[in-house]
């Protein structure tokens, strides 16, 4: 049976197409386009449409003049937000305003969006910057009729680069070249990690050949908006690196703790080898010091014994039979005594018992047990969209965590399981090193399509919980490494975890069966 579902998802992966894993794209799918639709006596009098993000997976930020017609008459104009994946829209209800700062918050009554992350680091001048919405022009050149506004389609992504910061109105904004036009306000200006920076709202005139620039709202200005409306969001401080980059300081991080660890090592053995060549060197004195001190007495008994032998021939010349037995017998016995101490004397040479070796194993390794505590280490990480607090983790028997979760080993020793919630866009493969020393994460922020395949390949097994049986955990294993096969070839973030156990517990170490 095994063998059957693992042949079945091998052949269900050949169908799921691994797109590449873009933090531009993934971005993307937070974007939306907001509508307004006036009416009058039920007619259509107005319409208007401009870009959003969502911060939340039911709530939008958007610029205030794009829904300020919402605002002014409740009564007469209705909100819509069409997201930039699948085949509906969505009503959307205004929930903050401020129009000093142009910013406005929109809930979505049905329906959930990827959230977008917001970038709380410095911006240097010339940094690279995108972009993201639904411009007007783009739109007269491309729709056909009104429907095509209300159509789920792909933003349209502008590069360019940072400029500067400056106020405008007592508003910090930032000012750079990425291309916008009407239709693109209320959409974010994102990094190369697709965090947001900032809001798009205005452009300047290119009167008389003059270049335009765009003028963002910060992303100061946008978490002072949100704080003030009561809406949290996600906030990352933490540069953005290429996976290449990231991968190239999680090396050098390895590197130089395996060099440590090896100085330390080679210490450690150098300590040894002093503590084992002075405790020979005592063993040598010790043992030429019980040779000499054991020849001294062989030699004492053994002038001893030819005395009392002396004196039993003296008694046996005076006829003193008895007294020439006894000291004859007593001289007999001091020098045989002698003898013996002598042949059995120590060595002067003394070895001391070596330390056992550590025996090497190809059994396969268990996970380890018990209750740990994982701090992020960031000098290994690539950190896009996701917090970082510490992750507190329980490990079971046979890879259960948490009590609920079962992990599988995978072909790199490591435990694993790949998670594929029905809600989030997003794939996350955890995984623990045997010790259970390094705990990671890996997410792959993929696109509504990739993401229904996976949640069908997922729905093949259904392990809900934890268990010993070795079919199910064979299928769970054929499961994953379907998922996995289907997956981009990096993920769009890694989150490398120092674990260790948690205040008033031991973590029972892994052990070969």
């Amino acid at each position: 049976m095994t063998r059957l579902i693992a042949l079945l998802l091998a052949l269900l992966t050949l169908s799921l197409p691994a797109h590449a894993a873009d933090d531009i794209s993934a971005a993307s799918r937070s974007v939306v386009r907001v509508v307004t639709v006036a009416m009058v006596d039920g007619e259509v009098v107005g319409f208007g449409h401009g870009s959003g993000i969502a911060i939340s997976p039911t709530r939008i930020v958007t610029n205030a003049h794009v829904v300020e017609s919402a605002a002014k008459y409740p009564d007469n104009v209705a909100l819509g937000v069409v997201p930039s994946e699948g085949q509906k829209s969505f009503a959307g209800k205004l929930i903050a305003i401020d129009t000093a700062r142009d910013l406005a918050l929109i809930e979505i009554t049905e329906g959930r969006l990827p959230a977008a992350a917001i970038y709380t680091g410095p911006l240097e001048s010339g940094a690279d910057v995108v972009a993201l919405g639904y411009p007007g022009n783009v739109d007269l050149a491309t729709a056909r009729s009104a429907n095509d506004y209300i159509t789920p389609r792909t933003p349209t992504r502008s590069e360019g680069n940072l400029s500067n910061t400056q106020a405008v109105d007592g508003v910090a904004m930032l000012i750079h070249t990425a291309k916008i036009s009407r239709g693109n306000s209320g959409g974010p200006l994102v990094d190369q990690c697709g965090r947001i920076t900032g809001i798009n709202t205005a452009i300047t005139r290119a009167d008389d050949g003059d270049s335009p620039f765009a003028f963002a709202i910060s992303g100061r200005e946008l978490m002072r908006f949100l704080a003030d409306a009561g809406q949290q969001y996600t906030s990352v401080g933490t540069p953005c690196l290429s996976l290449a980059e990231a991968d190239a300081r999680d090396r050098a991080a390895i590197d130089a703790e395996s060099r440590a660890s090896a100085e330390a090592n080679a210490a450690k053995d150098a300590a040894a080898r002093l503590d084992r060549d002075l405790r020979q060197a005592r063993a040598e004195e010790d043992a030429l010091a019980s040779r000499e001190n054991r020849i001294a007495l062989a030699g004492v008994f053994f002038v001893i014994g030819a005395l009392a032998a002396g004196a039993g021939l003296l008694f046996y010349n005076q006829k003193n039979i008895r007294n020439a037995k006894i000291a004859g017998g007593a001289g007999v016995v001091l020098m045989f005594g002698a003898a013996i101490l002598f042949a059995t004397r120590p060595d002067a040479h003394a070895e001391i018992a070596q330390e056992a070796a550590a025996v090497a194993t190809t059994a396969t390794p268990k996970l380890a047990q018990g209750n740990l505590l994982c701090t992020i280490r960031t000098d290994r990480s690539r950190i896009t969209v996701s917090a970082t607090t510490d992750v507190p983790i329980t490990i079971g028997k046979d890879g259960c965590v948490n009590g609920r979760t079962q992990y599988t080993r995978g072909p790199d020793d490591r435990w694993q399981r790949i998670l594929v919630p029905n809600e989030e866009a997003t794939v996350t493969v955890a995984s623990i090193d045997s010790t259970g020393r390094e705990y990671r994460v890996e997410r792959y922020l993929l696109d509504a399509e990739t993401m229904t395949k996976a949640r069908e390949t997922r729905a093949a097994d259904t392990l809900k919980s934890c268990t010993a049986n070795p079919d199910e955990l064979a299928g769970l294993a054929a499961q994953q490494d379907a998922i996995r096969s289907a997956l981009p070839a990096t993920p769009n973030e890694r989150l490398v975890y120092r674990c260790q156990p948690a205040s008033g517990s031991a973590v029972k170490p892994a052990a070969a069966p």
